[in-house]
């Protein structure tokens, strides 16, 4: 139990130190959440944990076919903010993004990914 609460807290602090550093600088605030913290702590806690290294291996492979539908939403959200506000830009970027995902888990199909 303590390491879950552990793990709990560390993935927390960082979530927290992203978002008030984010407060003080855009850029270095970006450049921080630009960094896969989430996906680096998802593969020290499975090491950790005794994970198999190939199954350590395969998060980080789908991580990185998971990540490449998602950037077209980081060019459209300071573009629709302006217009839209933040909770239809938030829902516009997430309906965004699942449609680019559909498309893109079609193709790399081709290339023998199966993300879906």
């Amino acid at each position: 139990m303590y390491w879950i609460l552990t793990k709990y807290l560390v993935t927390a602090g960082i979530v927290v130190m992203v978002s008030e550093l984010a407060k003080r600088s855009d850029k270095l605030g970006g450049l921080v959440a630009a960094l896969p913290l989430v996906t680096v702590l998802t593969l020290i806690w499975l090491h950790v944990e005794q994970q198999a290294p190939g199954k350590i291996a395969r998060h980080a492979w789908y991580t990185f076919w998971y990540v490449v539908p998602t950037l077209p939403m980081f060019l459209a959200f300071p573009l629709l903010l302006p217009r839209w506000g933040f909770w239809p830009t938030l829902l516009g970027c997430v309906a965004l993004t699942l449609v680019v995902f559909a498309l893109f888990a079609l193709a790399v199909r081709r290339l023998g990914v199966e993300l879906l």
